[in-house]
């Protein structure tokens, strides 16, 4: 594909025009849809870098309070991104057989879940965040007087990082990833802006440290989630709110429950997973932790844009499905697993080379500093082993069988990588033992999706 072709591409993806996925040629077809997902994630991701980079200026406690209450937020994302997900197969599915109406029914209905999950969380978190943040930082009373207020607020109020990837995940499905891209890009583009000045004060305004993270950041994506309604109430968009699809539909909730399970369990688990090598990790002091949440938050921005071509790829592999067309989703899953693999080998020889002066750009601890270049070097080497499995997992999450990667991650993540972090950990190893149990499952994880996508089973998936 020649490079002028390309920009092509791009300016047509950007633009934002609905687009039938289903016919023509594969490559330009995963481009169109993956352009706008990776520009949003890079957009996520620069925010991701941004907020740490400020809440370092503020302490290490602030710091270790990002990264504890990252742990229990993602629990929270996990749910999000199960209902996401879960929307987008039923949807994607139903416009590769031109149904629109029934499509809009389904996104309808996917908000009403979303809505109840998150209130009920959101009222859950803001009564109990102090004794949450207690619990996560290991009865830090310093993490915890400091970080209360920004656990509760991020917690409380989860419900806007809920519409959030709920409706990106249905303008995903509906072939117009380019919306999902605008409100990303307005969400953390506000909380960019905010972030300093809640933080550190302007004029008159002294600023309310890690608390003004928080305000922030549901600010700008409050500001995200009110756009995002605009253009569904809109019919701008194929998907439409009716009032006659509001009320409950229990088939369609069902269906969307069912497929949720599995998307969220996953999700779940994994993000279960993570907590467990937390308090692994706080074992070995604040300074190292802090470490690693700089590291973390290091690797969050370069997988970002995998995880946008790996939804591209599940919302590829859903319509042709619902278009019959097989053959052509299974080529998509290939060509996007070794498009991934390009990207994630490059970035890690960046940080095998780069490593110290990127994480010095966070800190000037030197424990910190080298905490976070070993974290980043050793999961660096497992990016081989991510490119596919991102790609592979969601290939089937797309089909609708989200059983299978639910399956999967329990038996890598549970019985795999929480037993050997711990075993490793207490040797001498100590967290460098932590972050290559994390490699050896991505690993085996790897090996055992391949091997189930190419019995072809997904092909047959009723959603």
């Amino acid at each position: 594909m020649r490079l002028k072709e390309i920009f092509e591409i791009f300016k047509q993806a950007v633009k934002g025009e609905e687009q039938d996925y289903t016919s023509g040629n594969i490559k330009k077809a995963l481009l169109l849809l993956s352009i706008p997902i990776i520009l949003e994630m890079i957009m996520e991701s620069l925010f991701a870098i941004v907020d740490i980079y400020f809440v370092a200026k503020v302490s290490n406690n602030a710091i270790a309070t990002v990264g504890n209450t990252e742990g229990l937020l993602m629990l929270i994302e996990s749910v999000a991104i199960g209902i996401a997900m879960a929307a987008t197969a039923l949807i994607a599915r139903r416009i590769g057989e031109k149904n629109e109406k029934m499509a809009s029914q389904a996104a309808v209905q996917a908000i009403l879940l979303a809505t109840i999950v998150a209130v009920i969380a959101g009222i859950f978190a803001f009564i109990y965040a102090e004794d949450i943040l207690r619990l996560l930082s290991r009865n830090n009373e310093g993490v915890v007087q400091e970080g209360k207020n920004y656990t509760r607020i991020i917690l409380g109020f989860n419900i806007v990082l809920m519409y959030l990837f709920v409706f990106n995940g249905i303008f995903r499905a509906a072939g117009n990833p380019a919306i999902a891209m605008r409100t990303l890009w307005l969400s953390n583009g506000l909380n960019i802006v905010l972030d300093p000045i809640f933080i550190f004060g302007i004029g008159s305004f002294e600023g309310m440290g890690v608390t003004g993270a928080a305000v922030a950041t549901c600010i700008g994506r409050g500001c995200g989630v009110l756009y995002q309604f605009y253009i569904l109430s809109s019919g701008k968009s194929k998907i439409k709110i009716y009032k006659d699809y509001i009320r409950p539909q229990i088939e369609v909730l069902k269906s969307l429950f069912n497929l949720s399970l599995g998307g969220a369990g996953q999700f779940l688990i994994s993000t279960a997973s993570w907590i467990f090598l937390i308090f692994i990790l706080n074992d070995f002091g604040e300074q190292k932790f802090s470490g690693y949440t700089l590291a973390i938050r290091v690797v969050i921005f370069s997988i970002l844009p995998s995880w946008g071509l790996a939804m591209a790829t599940a919302t590829l592999v859903g319509q042709n499905l619902g278009a019959n067309n097989s053959d052509r989703a299974e080529s998509t899953v290939w060509m996007a697993s070794r498009y991934n693999m390009y990207y994630l080998i490059t970035l890690a020889i960046i940080f095998l080379v780069f490593g110290r002066q990127i994480i010095s750009f966070f800190s000037d601890d030197m424990v910190v500093i080298d905490e976070g270049v070993l974290c980043l070097k050793i999961l660096s080497l497992s990016y081989i082993f991510i490119s596919y499995q991102m790609i592979v997992l969601q290939a089937f999450n797309g089909a609708g069988d989200t059983r299978t990667p639910t399956i999967l991650c329990f038996i890598f993540m549970w019985l795999v990588q929480i037993p050997l972090a711990y075993i490793l950990a207490k040797t001498s190893l100590e967290s460098s033992g932590v972050y290559i149990s994390i490699c050896v499952s991505s690993l085996l994880i790897t090996v055992a999706s391949i091997y189930i996508f190419k019995q072809g089973k997904w092909k047959t998936t009723v959603v």
